[in-house]
């Protein structure tokens, strides 16, 4: 078959541009592969995948995966790669990796959207990063390595203590936001004090929120917000 590699217990069908795992891949390599490689495809589903009940390394690197990624039950699988894919939603993952995958011991998702460093986002620096590593060992402990990292002892007894506190919580989008138009320009100055001519002192209210990136205090809050 055109693109297939096998060496021993290890295959690789890279840079296929296959949607989807070929059934004879499974049928032909299934019942012996423990290394199974399928970089720079596109897959959107890993349907097919249970024919490897064996395996234990899988690299699905360079994919089109997002959340409603499905493993089968891999009990052997310590080493899985995820590298620049499309998984935004980390905590699900997580909690399905932890089902599905009891003896995962590397675990790599870098490129991804749900692995917040300056590969996804120039906005992302590394408090973002620690935050992120820590919620990830709070979920999966026996994790040793994590993308491209080893897992210290400080790590993981910082997972077990604050862990839990670590989940990052998407931004939901106001409902009262003024959207901007040519014929209405928002001003959150009170309509008295727009005439130019007009220098009667005006008492408005503002409706600013400060959100600190790293401070739990010092907020400013709107009555909506209590």
């Amino acid at each position: 078959m055109a693109g297939l590699v096998v060496s021993g217990t290890q295959v690789s069908y890279i840079g296929q541009d296959c949607r989807e795992i070929p059934e004879h891949l499974g049928r032909d390599c299934g019942h012996f592969a423990k290394r199974l490689d399928l970089s720079f495809n596109l897959l959107r589903s890993l349907e097919g995948l249970s024919a490897f009940g064996s395996l234990e390394e899988l690299i699905l690197d360079n994919n089109l995966l997002g959340n409603d990624l499905v493993l089968p039950g891999l009990p052997r699988l310590h080493t899985l790669t995820l590298n620049k894919n499309q998984i935004t939603d980390l905590e699900c993952l997580l909690d399905h990796l932890a089902k599905v995958t009891p003896a995962l011991e590397y675990l790599s998702l870098l490129g991804n959207v749900a692995c917040p460093n300056e590969l996804v986002s120039l906005e992302k620096d590394e408090e973002d990063y620690k935050r992120y590593r820590c919620f990830v060992l709070h979920k999966l402990p026996n994790l040793k390595f994590l993308d491209a990292r080893k897992v210290t002892r400080q790590e993981r007894e910082e997972a077990l203590v604050r862990g839990s506190f670590m989940k990052v919580v998407k931004p939901k989008a106001s409902s009262d936001r003024v959207t901007a138009s040519p014929e209405h320009h928002y001003t959150p100055l009170p309509s008295a004090s727009r005439d130019l001519t007009n220098h009667r002192g005006v008492l408005g209210k503002c409706r600013y929120v400060y959100y600190g990136k790293n401070s739990e205090g010092n907020r400013f809050i709107r009555d909506d917000q209590l």
